[in-house]
């Protein structure tokens, strides 16, 4: 893929974030999530690419727009799958609160896991834990080879799980571990990405969520030299028919970094919303939006912050 096309990613993400921000606090979840896959939708179409859709909004007759199979860009270009989620925390920008992101992820096609709308068992470190950590292993023992590999106590880490009744067994056990928690209510992808940024506090990601939000956070820790390993959770007699017409029988099978995003060649974007431990939200001051992103390649394993002032007269 076209080196140059991070950039266009990031204006992509950039247009979604702006038009999420403006409902910030104000309760409407449906209106920020719809503002922001508009502006993506139509800032997508903009780039010479030819994209399908693999993690969307939902199936065709679910969503109006960024739904699993719709054709994004001029469609003259390279021939790509797109991961999106337009506004990756519709309840935190509902509520004013922290880790909303405009997030995509651009592989070339076939790349990415077409992960049905359901459930996943997740873990996530970053780059000083990759091969170290077991989905299939006990908290405890996680927990220990991350302390291990970033030489730090079981005491000092901290593991972002979210705040879900279906995690009370294993919260019980990360605090017995003695291991600090950071409970979130919303944005794993968000908490899986903090995992490789030392700033961030974060030093491993635990939990089920899910599964579209498991394919973008692969594509990103892919890219920062992290690793990802993720079970997918069959609960009804539908996910079971769906699972099988994917090929995976074995419903405990662990998928891997390779098994969900395949190959080195994969660009990740995504721009704060709201203000979060990695970037800073959406700030707006007359005529003028300021966002803050960022944009990563797994092949050449760069990685870039960037800040953008943008003229909102223009850009309406």
């Amino acid at each position: 893929m076209d080196r140059n096309l991070s950039m266009e990613l990031v204006r992509v993400t950039e247009a979604a974030a702006l038009a999420a921000g403006r409902w910030l606090g104000r309760g409407k979840k449906e209106e920020a999530d719809a503002a922001a896959t508009q502006a993506m939708r139509e800032m997508f179409n903009s780039i010479q690419i030819k994209g399908t859709v693999v993690i969307g909004e939902g199936e065709m007759d679910e969503a109006p727009m960024l739904y699993i199979g719709e054709q994004l860009g001029t469609c003259d270009g390279t021939e790509v799958d797109i991961a999106v989620d337009p506004l990756e925390g519709t309840n935190i920008v509902a509520a004013g609160s922290s880790n909303a992101l405009a997030i995509i992820a651009v592989a070339e096609r076939g790349n990415l896991l077409h992960a049905p709308d359901m459930y996943m068992e997740k873990i996530a470190v970053g780059p000083e834990s990759a091969g170290k950590i077991n989905i299939n292993a006990p908290v405890i023992d996680n927990l220990k080879a991350v302390a291990k590999a970033k030489n730090k106590n079981i005491e000092d880490l901290v593991v972002a799980i979210l705040d879900r009744e279906r995690h009370k067994k294993m919260i019980q056990e990360i605090r017995q571990s003695g291991a600090r928690i950071k409970l979130m209510q919303d944005g794993d992808v968000a908490a899986a990405i903090n995992t490789a940024f030392d700033n961030t506090g974060v030093d491993i990601m635990l939990g089920s969520g899910g599964a579209p939000e498991g394919v973008i956070a692969a594509a990103a820790l892919k890219s920062l030299g992290g690793e990802f390993q993720g079970k997918l959770i069959q609960q009804t007699e539908e996910e079971k028919i769906r699972l099988n017409k994917m090929g995976i029988t074995d419903f405990n099978k662990v998928l891997l970094m390779e098994d969900i995003v395949k190959g080195d060649d994969v660009y990740f974007a995504a721009t704060g919303v709201t203000n979060g431990e990695l970037l800073r939200g959406v700030q707006y001051k007359g005529k003028v939006g300021t966002t803050h992103s960022v944009v990563m390649r797994a092949k050449t394993g760069t990685v870039r912050f960037i800040e953008g002032q943008h003229s909102l007269d223009q850009k309406q």
